[in-house]
């Protein structure tokens, strides 16, 4: 999945398109360097009457062409996807309340 970023500076709030084109919501929780890369790990932005199963989604920065636009991609790789929130698990346990 290429995403494009919109991103609101004063709310931590970035705004990524799907596939389809739909907009989707989501804060902004942190950017982990792994490997000579960086990913950013995202929570989705629940909406009235949505449930939250409190999910984060990480996906990979991407160079891109233009110097105001940044590209995230889907990591496929399930072992740097754990590597990625182990990092972010171990940086913010004392301020989230994370389940195994």
């Amino acid at each position: 999945m290429d995403d494009d970023l919109d991103f609101d500076e004063d709310s931590n709030i970035i705004i990524l398109n799907d596939e389809n084109g739909n907009e989707i919501k989501f804060e902004f929780l942190d950017l982990i360097p792994l490997d000579d890369e960086e990913y950013v790990v995202l929570l989705p932005v629940i909406e009235e009457g949505e449930e939250d199963d409190g999910e984060v989604v990480i996906l990979k920065l991407e160079e891109s062409d233009s110097d105001t636009e940044e590209s995230y991609v889907s990591v496929d790789n399930e072992e740097t996807l754990n590597k990625v929130f182990q990092i972010f698990k171990e940086k913010f346990k004392d301020e989230f309340n994370f389940e195994d």
